[in-house]
């Protein structure tokens, strides 16, 4: 099974970067084959049609849906912004939702895909809000989202200098999500 990790910021020392490392780390742990992707290593153009119309889809998008289309789940923690995704986020998946011809439809690259939601926040919440977006958005598009999604509160505490969850209870929430992933693509 073919997992894509990935996080909705491309902060350095972003606290989703964090969590999605972890369960990374973790999924590999339950037998997974990971891909951990840092969207920073994929510029896209803010999604506009004339654009698509008269270049056609840039090449990084064409390159993040190969590389989505190669894996059959989703790993993704998602900051809040406003109570929603990142913008990061959403341009992405508008720029891969996009066809690129008769051969590769639109949405192909979500097909058949499951996802595990994590999130994680300074606040109390933990980014909560950002997860019943993108649950409702990627059922949307055609991926089946898991119930179970862990939300970390107060994330500003809870990594070590190393980028390792200083609390095993956290830890095992966060397995939770990942092991249900997993089971569920087994």
């Amino acid at each position: 099974m073919k997992i894509l990790a990935f996080s909705g910021s491309t902060r350095k020392q972003s606290y989703n970067s964090q969590l999605i490392a972890v369960a990374a780390t973790l999924a590999k742990n339950a037998g997974a084959e990971v891909t951990l992707l840092n969207f920073a290593d994929y510029e896209l153009p803010l999604y506009n049609q004339d654009l698509e119309t008269e270049s056609g889809l840039p090449e990084n998008c064409l390159k993040l849906k190969e590389i989505f289309k190669a894996h059959e789940g989703l790993l993704i923690s998602s900051p809040e912004y406003n109570s929603a995704i990142t913008p990061l986020l959403l341009n992405t998946f508008d720029w891969i939702s996009r066809s690129s011809g008769a051969q590769d439809p639109g949405l192909s690259a979500f097909k058949d895909k499951k996802c595990s939601l994590l999130s994680a926040s300074p606040g109390q919440l933990g980014g909560l809000r950002s997860l019943v977006f993108l649950k409702m958005f990627l059922g949307n598009i055609g991926v089946t989202v898991l119930p179970v999604q862990f939300a970390l509160g107060n994330a500003h505490e809870a990594f070590n200098d190393s980028g390792l969850l200083i609390n095993p209870t956290v830890e095992k929430k966060v397995s939770s999500v990942v092991n249900d992933l997993v089971k569920s693509l087994s």
